[in-house]
């Protein structure tokens, strides 16, 4: 049996090798290595992908967020309506701009944003949500956009850990997830379902003014070289990334489908089983299983854990402190939140091994010891 990985790169990258060691050896005896041709013809296969207008590609997925903020001109002190159940880059963003982010509870079933609680956390200060696709699945984007088109806020969704995924909306319309708000983000990251060999990120939209803004702002503030017109930054995805993603992108729906039969083959195995529930999934949306997370019920999670790596499977937290307790947070009040289900979630959630070339061998034998470990918790 494989040593077994969280994530599997270098089993997929061997299945792709000839035609990713072709493309990064173009891009070295070209020497383009910022802003090569590939950049431009990755932006382009991915707007077609989406069906969006607009890829603008950049050097990680927190820069497409951040990008995306600062494009929208937000002044300090505005509000930013995000959840606490998210990877701390969502709201370390909306901090960093000196903006107030304002956390929302998630529902138990999807871990996605729960409409409720954004319909209460919105005030006259509030110019921004950034819903979040978590884990593969998406937000109930219908009543969220409705929320947001009657107070006039712009939606930015991350789509970090959903690319590939899928919308339906109530007349039977199917759009690809982070096209829906204003604005979409993404991370590369390589563990992604699309994921470079290094960092890379790319931000999406169908607004031609704010996605002139966008790339303004990723490149220093400058449309014309040494004409600075806005305060900018520098995020630029490497040509060599570009490249590697270009080739990646054509077997994007065929990762997407590997995973999902991994999450079929673990929902069957722990069917039934009352210390288990496993993810559910929306009718509206096509989860494309970034992760595969368990709740636990009436048995030590922890405890779990450490008996899986003593098994040599591994498995993690995603994630062990929601934002609003984290340190770097503290002057937004997360002491005074009231988030139920964050907090459930937080003690619960197990992910397991996901990716594009587990086998039967491997997943039975995940499935079985993590089902003998159990029994052996609770009897």
């Amino acid at each position: 049996m494989h040593n077994l990985k969280m994530v599997d790169l270098q089993r997929q990258y061997q299945k792709i090798k000839p035609e990713v060691d072709a493309a990064i050896q173009n891009v070295l005896d070209t020497t383009a290595f910022i802003n090569g041709p590939d950049v431009k013809e990755f932006a382009n296969e991915l707007a077609a992908y989406l069906g969006v207008k607009h890829v603008i590609p950049c050097a990680n997925g927190t820069d497409a967020l951040q990008i995306a903020l600062m494009a929208l001109g937000l002044k300090p002190g505005d509000e930013v309506i995000t959840p606490s159940f998210t990877y701390i880059a969502t709201v370390e963003v909306v901090a960093l701009l000196r903006l107030k982010p304002v956390f929302v509870d998630v529902d138990a079933d999807t871990f996605t944003m729960n409409i409720d609680s954004v319909k209460n956390a919105i005030t006259p200060k509030t110019k921004a949500i950034i819903p979040v696709h978590l884990y593969g699945q998406c937000v109930s984007m219908e009543p969220l956009l409705a929320l947001a088109r009657e107070h006039n806020i712009p939606v930015i969704e991350d789509n970090a850990q959903a690319i590939g995924g899928t919308y339906t909306f109530s007349d039977g319309r199917k759009v690809k997830t982070g096209t829906m708000g204003l604005v979409g983000c993404t991370s590369f990251f390589p563990s992604k379902n699309l994921g470079a060999y290094g960092d890379g990120g790319a931000i999406f939209t169908n607004d031609d003014a704010l996605a002139e803004q966008m790339r303004m702002v990723a490149n220093h503030g400058q449309k014309t070289l040494y004409l600075h017109e806005i305060v900018g930054c520098n995020s630029r995805l490497d040509t060599i990334q570009a490249a590697i993603l270009r080739i990646k992108l054509r077997h994007l729906d065929e990762y997407c489908a590997a995973r999902s039969a991994v999450a079929d083959y673990y929902d069957n195995a722990f069917k039934g089983n009352a210390h288990i529930v496993t993810p559910y999934r929306a009718p509206y949306t096509y989860h494309v299983f970034h992760q595969y997370t368990l709740q636990l019920k009436g048995v030590d999670r922890d405890a779990v854990k450490e008996k899986l790596a003593a098994k040599n499977i591994p498995s993690m937290i995603y994630y062990p402190i929601p934002s609003h307790k984290q340190k770097m947070l503290k002057e937004f009040g997360g002491a005074d939140y009231n988030l139920p289900v964050t907090d459930m979630l937080n003690t619960c959630v197990i992910s397991l091994p996901i990716h594009t070339e587990l086998n039967e061998e491997e997943l039975k034998y995940i499935t079985t010891n993590l089902l003998d470990i159990i029994a052996e918790l609770v009897k």
